[in-house]
C-alpha cells in the first residue's frame, strides 16, 4: 500500500457513519449485507447509506456484488490488512519485539484474512 491509498483508506473511516458501517460488515464476514440490511442495523435512510457504501467501497475497504435485486456489500479484509501492515511497517525502530503484542492480538481476531473481490 502506498501513501495515497493509505490516506484514501483513512480519510474514507474518518467519519463516523462510515466508520460504523465498515465495523458493522467487519462483524458479518464473509457473508456481508444487503444496502438495506445495513440501513437497518444503523437506523438510517438508505439513501444515505448508500451514499457513505459508495464511498467506503472507493477506498477499496468494501466490495459489492450483485444478487438478484440486492447489493450485497462485503469488508474487503485484505485492504484492512494492507492498511494496518502499511501503518506498523517501520514500527519500533527495527525492535520487533516490541510489536509482537499487536502483531498477536491481530493475528488472532483475524487470522487468515480472504482477498476483496
Amino acid at each position: 500500500m502506498d501513501m495515497e491509498s493509505a490516506l484514501a483508506a483513512l480519510s474514507a473511516l474518518s467519519q463516523s457513519t462510515r466508520l460504523a458501517i465498515f465495523r458493522l460488515l467487519v462483524r458479518h464476514e464473509p457473508d456481508g449485507l444487503p444496502a438495506g440490511d445495513v440501513a437497518r442495523h444503523l437506523d438510517m435512510p438508505q439513501n444515505t447509506i448508500s451514499t457513505h457504501l459508495a464511498i467506503l467501497t472507493r477506498a477499496g475497504l468494501l466490495s459489492a456484488q450483485r444478487h438478484s435485486r440486492q447489493i450485497v456489500y462485503r469488508a474487503c479484509l485484505s485492504r484492512l490488512r494492507e492498511l494496518m501492515l502499511f501503518l506498523v511497517k517501520d514500527c519500533c525502530a527495527g525492535s520487533p519485539e516490541l510489536c509482537a503484542p499487536l502483531i498477536a492480538t491481530l493475528s488472532s481476531c483475524c487470522p487468515s484474512p480472504e482477498s476483496c473481490s
